[in-house]
Parts: C-alpha cells; sequence; structure tokens
C-alpha cells in the first residue's frame, strides 16, 4: 500500500479540525443559546416555572459577554424573569418597577417587605424575617413579592445598588440571604461546583441567589430552587471540563545576607 493512502493528507486533517471547531461554535437556538457541545437544553423546564414572586434582574453590559454569565440561562428557566441591562435601575426602565414608584409615591402605608432588593450589607434584612412575616398573614397576603437582583462583578453590583437607590428606596426593602463579611469567599458552593472566587462567605451566583431566594418567597419555592440548582450544577459540570490544574507556586528562600 503506498504511503500517501496510508496517512491523512494535510487538506483533509486541516479539513477535520475546520469541522470541529465550527460544530464547537455553532449555537444551539432551540433552548439554551449555548454552543452545541455544552448545551444545556435537557436540564431546562420544558416550559419556564411559573412563580409567584417577580424577578427583576439588573444585568450589567459587561456580564453580557460573560461565557459564565448565569442570568440568560435563569431567564429560560423563569417565567417572571424581567432582565434590565445597564449601570443603574430609573424610571422608565421596568413597567413594573415603574408601577411600583407611582403607587408607593404618597402613600404611607405602602407594604413595603412586599418589595425587595437583593444584596448583603449591614442595613439589609435577612430574608429569614420576611418569611415568619409570611407566616403570620393569610394566604392571600403571603404571595405577590417582587425581588430585584443585580448582576456584576461585586465591584459593579456595589456601584448599581448604589446608582438605583434613589429609585429603589422609594418602594423596596433591602433583603440579604446569610452572609459573613469577616470571613473570605470560596465558590459559589463549598464543594464541587466551581465558578468565580466570591469576596467573603455567603457569597453567590444570580442564578443562584434567586433561587435561594424563591425557596423562601414563594409557595412552590422548594422545588423551583432544586430545578434551577440542577441547571446550574450542569454548567458548572460543563466548565469544570475545561478548568487547567494549577500547580503550588514554589516558594524561594531568600538569600543569606
Amino acid at each position: 500500500m503506498d504511503a500517501q493512502e496510508d496517512s491523512a493528507s494535510p487538506s483533509s486533517t486541516t479539513s477535520s479540525f475546520d469541522d470541529n471547531h465550527q460544530t464547537r461554535r455553532r449555537i444551539c437556538a432551540s433552548g439554551c443559546d449555548r454552543p452545541v457541545n455544552v448545551c444545556l437544553c435537557h436540564t431546562l423546564p420544558r416550559y419556564p416555572l411559573p412563580t409567584s414572586t417577580k424577578i427583576v434582574i439588573l444585568h450589567h453590559p459587561h456580564e453580557r459577554r460573560h461565557k459564565l454569565a448565569t442570568v440568560p440561562l435563569l431567564s429560560k428557566c423563569l417565567r417572571n424573569c424581567e432582565i434590565v441591562v445597564g449601570r443603574k435601575l430609573k424610571y422608565g426602565d421596568s413597567k413594573l418597577l415603574d408601577s411600583l414608584y407611582d403607587q408607593a409615591c404618597g402613600n404611607p402605608n405602602w407594604p413595603r417587605w412586599r418589595f425587595l432588593y437583593l444584596f448583603p450589607g449591614l442595613e439589609a434584612l435577612p430574608l429569614a424575617e420576611i418569611k415568619k412575616r409570611k407566616s403570620s398573614l393569610d394566604d392571600d397576603d403571603m404571595n405577590g413579592h417582587v425581588l430585584v437582583a443585580f448582576d456584576g462583578t461585586w465591584k459593579h453590583a456595589k456601584e448599581m445598588v448604589l446608582a438605583s437607590l434613589p429609585f429603589l428606596s422609594k418602594f423596596s426593602l433591602q433583603v440579604c440571604l446569610n452572609f459573613d463579611p469577616a470571613v473570605d469567599g470560596g465558590t459559589i458552593y463549598d464543594s464541587d461546583l466551581i465558578l468565580r472566587k466570591e469576596p467573603f462567605d455567603g457569597c453567590m451566583s444570580t442564578m443562584e441567589a434567586v433561587a435561594r431566594s424563591l425557596r423562601v418567597l414563594d409557595p412552590n419555592g422548594i422545588e423551583i430552587e432544586s430545578r434551577i440548582i440542577d441547571v446550574l450544577r450542569a454548567m458548572v459540570g460543563f466548565q469544570s471540563c475545561f478548568l487547567k490544574p494549577t500547580k503550588p507556586r514554589m516558594k524561594l528562600k531568600k538569600a543569606k545576607g
């Protein structure tokens, strides 16, 4: 057999590489809008999950280009999820928030505890307190929360919250999940899910934070949280395949004088 027939030609090898590259870059347009080699359609709910809580997320423009952004997936998991792209929330960005602003102005009895924005801080009320408030009310008053979340780096998120306060403070209350600023942050999970280093213990991705909040606020919160976390786990599972193992850096001994 001729040697040329026994091996692939350079042109065929290049063609095969290009085909594989194009396959990886092809976007799944039928559901998750991710590259087909990391498609998550099989993990997404068949239909977006209904919630009594309405979610509004301020999505920083830089996050739209981030490969690990979780907000696009979250909006495919939840029916009542509105995404606002920008650096601050103001009147005119959201019809829902505009209506709350209008209703709250001049109403001393406005039920601020039902309209919340999620961000950790010493002034934030733990969501567990909201749950206690819900348990003391009639069923009709337990539903209908609005939750605002901020999606960006922690530096950006702080800036987004401060810039949005003149608008949000008129009708909503700051709340948080459990957090401890005195403890260094790990990952979005303490075990198997690794995306980004968080600044302190209790911090998490936007997708996880919304899932944990819905567990508290929504009547079907436990099931909703589980479905969202399953999608997030699958996403991080794909990402972990591309992580390169890091080698510990060698410590250099100081030269003796």
